[in-house]
């Protein structure tokens, strides 16, 4: 559930970091491209250290979608979510008060739970229906951080 936590908030910083979306130059989007730009010269050689010596933030990036790095594969997956989460709120509502279902198998995948976890998880949503499904008019941004939180637990 920790790696769960993590995707979170990576794809919070994800979010945030478009602010910081900048033209880079042969260096590549990452810290180095944000901050010294397209730059000719000898000055991308600092660029280039500073995305992959620098804690390889430009892999960050890539994979967050920060840094000027695109829209980023975990805003992808997170989009995916939503979008599931939307056209599927009264089926997953049901299965999560079941403890199983094929709606609830897909929307664990798509948290990426791992299939050795996901009985745990199924479980453990169940046993928190109240504090997810917090109302009849709950909405998705709602029960997706009341999952968060259920699971951070």
């Amino acid at each position: 559930m920790k790696k769960l936590l993590v995707v979170v908030l990576v794809v919070m910083l994800s979010v945030s970091g478009t602010a910081f979306a900048a033209s880079y130059g042969v260096a590549g989007c990452g810290l180095g491209g944000t901050l010294i730009g397209d730059k000719p010269g000898a000055v991308q050689l600092v660029a280039t250290f500073l995305n992959y010596a620098l804690c390889a933030n430009q892999t960050f990036g890539i994979t967050s979608g920060t840094l000027g790095c695109g829209s980023g594969i975990l805003k992808a997956k997170n989009e995916r979510l939503n979008e599931f989460v939307v056209a599927n709120m009264d089926n997953l509502a049901k299965d999560i008060s079941l403890g199983r279902g094929e709606t609830l198998d897909a929307f664990g995948e798509l948290m990426q739970v791992p299939s050795s976890e996901r009985t745990a998880f199924n479980a453990k949503l169940q046993s928190n229906f109240a504090k997810i499904f917090t109302s009849e008019n709950v909405v998705l941004a709602d029960v997706l951080d009341n999952v968060v939180t259920v699971t951070a637990n």
